[in-house]
């Protein structure tokens, strides 16, 4: 029976892969890859032979009507990205639609996340928040930091390590310096790394210690002024 799988893969710890996602990567006709060389890698230490095909950003638009007419077919077929789970900021979502739109079948294995890890351990609150994704470039960034600056609940975004200190630099100007903020930085791999402080404090240290790899920022929601008279009635 015809069925789309989306497989979580590990974000940096091959040990997050689970028991399940290797037996679904097993049993499929075919494994849509972000990047079949990166993900050929994760396929060979799990000793999985699966057929895999390239889906990425660039040409996913072209290949969901060849794939909806092989899962019309009959086939199975999961799509994994290169780290997490796909259609989180990673392709999954056209495809994904598109069978639904299909009535074909899909099923999402629960598994690795980025950002959940970056939110439990931000110590901010995590029991409303926002995910944000990457921010726009250049068009339209000033007018989402806008938006943002308004917004009470955590906030959830993904910032590439060159662009690091420029988004903490953009926080103090429109969040403000005191604004709660905590980078997770390489999630489950060797060099993990949390730091949590204010906007400022977080800029300064990341503009001594200039950051790599991959990347979470969660910063906290605007304080209302409800809020603030309901801390002050508690201090008392």
């Amino acid at each position: 029976m015809s069925k789309l799988y989306l497989v979580p893969t590990p974000i940096g710890n091959l040990e997050d892969m689970t028991f399940r996602a290797i037996r679904i990567l097993k049993e499929v006709d075919l494994i849509l890859a972000e990047d079949t060389r990166n993900s050929g890698k994760l396929l060979k230490h799990f000793e999985i032979a699966t057929p895999m095909q390239s889906h990425h950003m660039h040409n996913e638009h072209k290949t969901v009507e060849y794939i909806i007419r092989r899962l019309q077919s009959g086939e199975t077929i999961a799509l994994i990205s290169d780290a997490g789970t796909p259609a989180i900021s990673d392709p999954g979502f056209l495809l994904t639609r598109a069978c639904v739109e299909n009535k074909i079948e899909v099923e999402c294995l629960p598994g690795a996340t980025a950002f959940v890890p970056a939110l439990v351990n931000s110590g901010l609150p995590n029991d409303k928040f926002i995910f944000e994704g990457f921010l726009p470039d250049k068009k339209g960034r000033q007018t989402r930091y806008l938006a943002l600056a308004e917004e009470t609940r955590t906030m959830i975004l993904y910032v590439s390590p060159h662009k690091l200190v420029k988004t903490l630099a953009e926080f103090v100007q429109y969040f403000g310096a005191d604004r709660p903020v905590s980078v997770s930085r390489e999630l489950s791999k060797l060099h993990e790394e949390t730091v949590r402080g204010t906007a400022e404090e977080v800029l300064k240290h990341f503009e001594a210690k200039p950051p790599k790899g991959e990347i979470v920022v969660i910063v906290g929601g605007k304080i209302t002024e409800k809020e603030t008279k309901k801390d002050k009635n508690e201090a008392i």
